[in-house]
């Protein structure tokens, strides 16, 4: 691996283009395509109700070992949650927003969707 000297520290160069030349390769197929962006946009939608619970974590003044604490998790493990790319579970989102004071909301797409088979065999009975 090359190593580039600074003043202060050595730097680490990490070579991903072997890594980024699959993906694109992988990415002509329709099928992969599309459940990588699917995949994708399910982690920003976490990625996002994460930002805006450690923004109103800090706007309430409560340290991530407190906010542990009142949902009885380790430190850590919440500390993992707010800096990490991590899949929590729906359990533990809902726990940190109500000890914020908080509440989850799910809310639909401006977009025209499909009904499920389901949802079509209950409107017709």
């Amino acid at each position: 691996m090359p190593t580039t000297r600074t003043p202060h520290k050595a730097v680490e160069t990490l070579d991903t283009s072997h890594y980024q030349r699959r993906r694109a390769r992988e990415l002509r197929d329709p099928a992969f395509k599309a459940e990588y962006l699917r995949a994708r946009a399910e982690i920003a939608q976490v990625d996002e109700v994460m930002q805006q619970l450690d923004s109103l974590r800090e706007a309430s003044g409560v340290s991530k070992a407190e906010l542990a604490r009142l949902i009885g998790r380790n430190p850590s493990t919440v500390r993992r949650l707010f800096t990490a790319e991590v899949n929590p579970e729906l359990k533990t989102i809902a726990a940190i927003a109500s000890a914020l004071g908080a509440r989850l909301e799910v809310t639909t797409e401006n977009r025209q969707q499909t009904p499920s088979p389901k949802a079509k065999a209950r409107s017709a009975a």
